[in-house]
């Protein structure tokens, strides 16, 4: 799912400490003699480490600080199903699934909670696992993982010790809050929707005191009060807690409900040079005057930085970018954790779905709908996929939509039984007018301005040919003659 989200102090002041004591109060415990410059460049890889936690955390309150299940909002521990794909007008969030019906669910793992599916059967399904700090589970439960027969699945908060029920599989997670993002695949017509819709009738979330009794959902008291907007986005709202609120909320997240990884010890030992400590209150005014001038600008400078890394977050292969490498990260991707953090909340691991998308041609022009296209596999050369693969077309609008047209088709797919070529090859159409009645089954409506195609593969080959390794590539779109 993406989304579409938004000086340096003069070294004269070098000698300046980066810690005083002001009004009496004592220095931070760690505290060590910075000069401006050095506590500036602490706060921004603190800012960017940090993203992915307060974002998640921001989204958290958003969707589950509510007293009923309505629209994209829920309680902890219950489901919100989507029952259909989104129309041609949506303008939620940007980049909209038309392959799968979406289920979300927040969890509070102050006591350990289990998620319960039904049986599924042959058809594909991944229920993403992501914590706080937008790590997602290398083996969350999906058709790659499972079997597709019904199952239980135990989830423990940071800590917990204790007897796994027989016939559950434990899921050990790093913070108390964590977020079931299901995916289940639908064709689009409505007898295939109304089965879909039995299934996520049957996903579950019971507590694990409650497991075997007589169990009906409630909702947790709403906070009146969480400290920042309802329904402001995500990225406006956290540039505007300023630096000291944001470095506030990290440290007390980190001191409580999300503990920093095992391998973060070295830019915890920086943070703390400047008092960002876990369970500890930031504050500014105990900095040096200097110091509060240089961390000022910080959100924008940072945010800044993860904008301009947004390029170099994929591989280009024949005019697409395909990012992979998604949903573990270590202390040398905090810059990557950040920037899907910021454009592309929360993200798959590569081993079940990955998404190349193109706004070029094979010459490097723009794709727009003035021109015509096609894009063509060789024989035996479509997606290798284990799950299923399809091509959504999107305008470029504030944000990349679907593109209302006559058939109301916003993707093409196997499932739409596309005519192959007599050799064996497959060619897709990408235009704003039809290309012919005996063609619209390859045909992907494009607007009448600039456009972009995104490439879904669920659950990917690992085997070559594979996008994995890099020995599938997705072919170049060609400008028809």
């Amino acid at each position: 799912m993406k989304s579409t989200r938004r000086s340096f102090v003069n070294g004269a002041a070098a000698a300046s400490l980066a810690f005083t004591v002001l009004n009496g109060m004592p220095l931070p415990a760690n505290a060590q003699a910075v000069t401006p410059e050095e506590a500036r460049q602490i706060a921004e890889s603190a800012y960017i480490y940090g993203y992915s936690l307060i974002t998640t955390y921001v989204t958290q309150v958003q969707m589950s600080n509510v007293p009923k299940v309505e629209g994209l909002t829920a309680p902890t521990g219950q489901f919100i199903n989507i029952p259909r794909y989104p129309p041609a007008d949506y303008r939620g969030v940007s980049a909209p699934n038309a392959d799968t019906l979406y289920s979300l669910g927040w969890l509070d793992l102050t006591e350990p909670q289990v998620f319960s599916h039904p049986e599924m059967g042959n058809r594909f399904y991944l229920f993403e696992l992501t914590d706080l700090w937008m790590s997602d589970s290398e083996s969350s439960p999906s058709r790659r993982t499972a079997d597709g027969k019904a199952a239980n699945y135990l989830f423990t908060g940071p800590g917990w010790k204790g007897e796994v029920p027989a016939g559950m599989t434990q899921f050990p997670m790093a913070t108390r809050y964590m977020v079931i993002l299901g995916r289940t695949y639908a064709d689009g017509t409505e007898q295939d929707y109304k089965a879909v819709n039995e299934l996520q009738a049957q996903y579950k979330i019971t507590p694990l005191s409650s497991w075997g009794k007589p169990y009906t959902p409630g909702a947790p008291p709403v906070n009146p009060n969480p400290g920042f907007s309802m329904t402001d986005k995500p990225q406006p709202l956290i540039i505007a807690m300023g630096t000291e609120g944001y470095f506030d909320l990290m440290a007390k997240l980190m001191g409580g409900d999300a503990p920093p990884a095992a391998g973060d010890g070295p830019i915890l030992a920086s943070m703390a040079k400047i008092g960002i400590v876990p369970g500890k209150p930031f504050e500014m005014s105990r900095l040096d005057p200097a110091v509060q001038a240089a961390l000022k600008d910080i959100p924008q400078s940072a945010l800044k930085k993860i904008e301009d890394n947004k390029a170099a977050l994929g591989e280009i292969m024949n005019g697409w970018v395909v990012t992979k490498g998604l949903g573990t990260y270590g202390p040398d991707s905090y810059m990557k954790r950040a920037v899907v953090a910021a454009f592309g909340w929360p993200a798959n691991q590569q081993r079940d779905a990955v998404y190349p998308y193109t706004e070029t041609d094979s010459t490097g022009q723009k794709l727009t709908g003035a021109n015509k296209y096609t894009l063509t596999f060789a024989k035996d050369a479509t997606p290798p996929v284990n799950g299923f693969w399809s091509i959504t077309m999107y305008m470029i609008d504030q944000g990349w939509w679907f593109v209302p047209n006559p058939l109301n088709k916003f993707t093409v797919s196997l499932r739409d039984n596309p005519k192959f070529n007599a050799d064996g090859s497959l060619t897709l159409y990408f235009q704003n007018e039809s290309p012919g009645k005996d063609k619209e089954t390859n045909w992907l409506p494009a607007p009448k301005g600039e456009f972009i195609p995104m490439l879904r593969m669920y659950w990917p080959k690992n085997e070559s040919p594979s996008i994995l390794n890099g020995s599938w590539k997705p072919p170049a779109v060609q400008k028809a003659s």
